[in-house]
């Protein structure tokens, strides 16, 4: 696995996934269930995982989500269905399936007395890592995560930040094909959260599953290929953002600044792709399905009709809207 740069990324929502090629399954959950007595935490979650993907699981407080990742973990017995990790069933007393899984729980999991080094070289000993192999590990992981410079020091004198991009490391150590993340960005800066999103872009691009849930909208609209929104412990609905936009009837609108009053033009109304256009304050306002791929002919039609075009901006509906009207209530709920 290749090292990952820290620098500030452009925020910029996940391109489009309608025309995803298949790659390798890592992980799968069929017809997943758990009871607390009477409670029915998770009932008949399904989803599957592919390498290089991340799956983003989105739900308000107690809608099933820390319940669903401790079956996949296995950490929490599962009254029914299954989990297969490449294929394979996975389970409680499953030592080969949690070799399979890096997993990064919301509450920290260090040793705050040792160092970096030390805390990393503690946890490569427990996957069965070698001298020689944890020496390198180690030394790979803390350049991707940041830390080479602060590797000897106390955890205990670290910000938030770097203890939470040192969880990330230990889930790193011994190369797992799918990373569990519950919410790895809570509670930190603005400069360690973006530095910890690009390292999780980083790792899906190299090809290792990603399963991500947090409490920052923005977050899975960045990240996230795909994405399943959990509540009262059932998959309300799931795809790619584009896909579940689509579930509200949202349009995209795309708005040209013309620096003046503008009648909207023949050749743009009647456009296969546009569903509505008006005019307002010195901008043609276009409502379309897909912004990104219809904005080469609207500008083509705007220019072809005489329209001089100053500006163009493009807003998409984000999963905030979904979200509301699957659950009723905000991702903080």
């Amino acid at each position: 696995m290749g090292t990952a740069g820290l620098g500030p990324l452009p925020c910029v929502p996940p391109p489009d996934q309608t025309a995803r090629v298949p790659r390798a399954e890592i992980l799968k959950c069929q017809n997943l269930r758990k009871t607390f007595g009477d409670l029915v935490a998770v009932d008949d979650v399904s989803f599957t995982i592919e390498a290089g993907e991340t799956y983003g699981l989105l739900g308000p407080n107690g809608a099933g989500k820390t319940t669903t990742i401790s079956m996949i973990a296995g950490i929490l017995e599962r009254d029914g269905g299954q989990v297969l990790i490449s294929g394979r069933p996975h389970g409680t007393t499953s030592r080969w399936g949690k070799k399979q899984i890096g997993y990064v729980p919301q509450d920290l999991a260090l040793y705050p007395d040792l160092s970096a080094r030390e805390n990393l070289r503690f946890f490569a000993r427990l996957h069965g890592l070698g001298r020689a192999e944890a020496r390198a590990r180690i030394d790979e992981v803390l350049r991707m995560i940041g830390l080479t410079e602060r590797a000897k020091d106390p955890v205990k004198e670290y910000s938030g930040g770097m203890k939470r991009r040192l969880n990330i490391g230990v889930g790193l150590l011994h190369r797992p094909p799918l990373l569990i993340l519950d919410e790895p960005t809570a509670g930190v800066d603005p400069q360690s959260r973006n530095a910890i999103l690009e390292s999780v872009a980083a790792l899906a691009g190299e090809g290792v599953a990603v399963l991500y849930t947090t409490h920052y909208m923005e977050e899975a609209e960045r990240l996230c290929d795909r994405i399943g929104i959990i509540d009262l412990g059932r998959i309300r609905a799931e795809g790619t953002r584009r896909e579940l936009v689509g579930l509200v009837g949202e349009l995209d609108r795309i708005s040209l600044t013309t620096g003046g009053a503008q009648a909207v033009p023949k050749e743009l109304e009647t456009l296969p792709e546009v569903r509505k256009a008006g005019s307002h304050e010195g901008r043609l306002e276009v409502m379309v399905e897909d912004a990104r791929k219809s904005l080469p002919r609207v500008l083509a039609a705007a220019t072809d009709a005489g329209v001089v075009v100053r500006a163009v901006e493009v807003h998409e509906p984000n999963l905030e809207s979904v979200f509301l009207h699957l659950t009723g209530k905000a991702l903080r709920d």
